[in-house]
């Protein structure tokens, strides 16, 4: 019998016709001639610049030409053969409020025109003392609190009009027993636990609340945000010139006011401005003495505090 030939793995076949079918292995020497053949003749015109192209910046200083010695470009600030560059100057940025001397208690009097009229040197005892924080706090608080009206008010069940009868019968119907339509879980009954009328009024010794508002100024004298005025020379109530006024005196946020006594026309005339305030000096506090930043006293309320607080 013949033998029947061996048959190959179905694997082997076909890495056979893989093999057959693969091309011929380039050889390193033939590879340059290769790829000239392969590739493209350069076109001859230039193609129109597209949206979707990157594009090379041109130079600053001309053309380069083929052949020309190109030149670095001088560094800023050196000079060079082309145009000179003009130095830049920084303007330094003026600001009207005057600047803090060495002294904190010595500040700038003004005239009722705004312009500087020398110094005045201010109390130690007054504005010249160690600030103390919880004390400033507790007056503050206290200020805070008495100025409460604490007019809130609720009815209770026995307040409110009504609900004489009972709704309905105890017991048959499946409902809860109620005994008052005024009842607190009735729609219209009585509130339980609400508000009434009390008093939010809080006592505090006079020394300490002097000793408070003494702080206060410290502060203010500390961090130069204390002018002294002679007069507001103003003849007629004119917002413009208040502003011009408090401008010319450095006020640059918000500002209070301190009158010896009550004027109209200084009143009428800051009266549009939201970032200012006039107070007497008996009035003075803590809260507006910590809601407006620059503190503007008159010189004769200055000598009240002097009078009153030292």
């Amino acid at each position: 019998m013949s033998e029947e030939p061996e048959k190959k793995p179905r694997a082997a076949r076909a890495r056979k016709k893989t093999a057959e079918a693969a091309p011929a292995e380039i050889s390193a020497a033939e590879t340059p001639a290769i790829a000239e053949a392969i590739a493209p003749e350069e076109p001859t015109t230039k193609r129109k610049a597209r949206p979707g192209d990157a594009q090379t910046p041109a130079p600053i200083q001309g053309d380069a030409r083929a052949g020309d010695a190109q030149t670095p470009s001088p560094a800023r600030g050196e000079g060079g053969e082309g145009a000179p560059q003009k130095p830049v100057t920084l303007k330094k940025a003026t600001s009207k409020r005057r600047e803090k001397s060495a002294d904190p208690l010595t500040v700038a009097a003004f005239s009722g025109e705004g312009k500087e009229a020398g110094e005045v040197h201010l109390s130690e005892r007054i504005f010249g003392q160690e600030p103390n924080q919880a004390v400033m706090h507790q007056a503050l608080v206290r200020q805070l609190a008495n100025a409460r009206q604490g007019s809130a008010s609720t009815k209770t069940r026995g307040l409110v009009s009504g609900g004489g009868r009972k709704p309905f019968r105890q017991k048959g119907l499946g409902r809860s027993r109620h005994g008052s339509e005024r009842e607190p879980s009735m729609v219209g009954g009585g509130v339980v636990f609400g508000p009434h009328p009390r008093s939010f009024a809080q006592e505090m010794p006079r020394k300490m609340r002097r000793n408070a508002l003494r702080s206060a100024l410290s502060v203010k004298a500390r961090d130069g945000l204390v002018s002294v005025v002679d007069g507001f020379g103003l003849e007629e109530p004119k917002t413009r010139a208040m502003v011009e006024l408090l401008q010319g005196i450095g006020v640059e946020g918000t500002a209070l006011l301190v009158l010896a006594a009550s004027n109209d026309v200084v009143a009428r005339s800051a009266a549009n401005l939201p970032w200012a305030k006039t107070i007497l000096a008996s009035n003075l506090n803590l809260h507006d003495l910590f809601t407006y930043e620059h503190l503007v006293i008159q010189k004769d309320a200055l000598e009240q505090l002097e009078a009153t607080f030292a």
